[in-house]
């Protein structure tokens, strides 16, 4: 049988995209993923392969194209029982 997995811990964070504007520009929007992945992971101490990126958050990062993602991001995070994590775009 499935288990439920049930919302630990919600919190919300602005997090800071400037560090992918370092990085060559054919590689930034990736970039920008491994950084809330990397934040995430790090103020919620989960390993970083497990957390989740949302599909409006990643529509987000890609709109306009690899070269030029967001400078920051207001992202809702989800922590569940089972110790994944779901990041997703806060709605304004």
């Amino acid at each position: 049988m499935s288990e439920e997995k049930k919302v630990v811990l919600t919190k919300e964070y602005v997090v800071n995209l400037r560090r992918a504007y370092e990085v060559s520009r054919t590689k930034r929007a990736k970039y920008a993923v491994g950084l809330i992945r990397r934040f995430v992971a790090r103020h919620l101490k989960v390993e970083s392969k497990n957390v989740r990126i949302g599909q409006a958050l990643n529509e987000v990062l890609w709109m306009r194209s690899i070269e030029k993602p967001p400078r920051k991001v207001r992202v809702v995070v989800e922590k569940l029982s089972d110790g994944t994590v779901k990041v997703d775009l806060k709605n304004v």
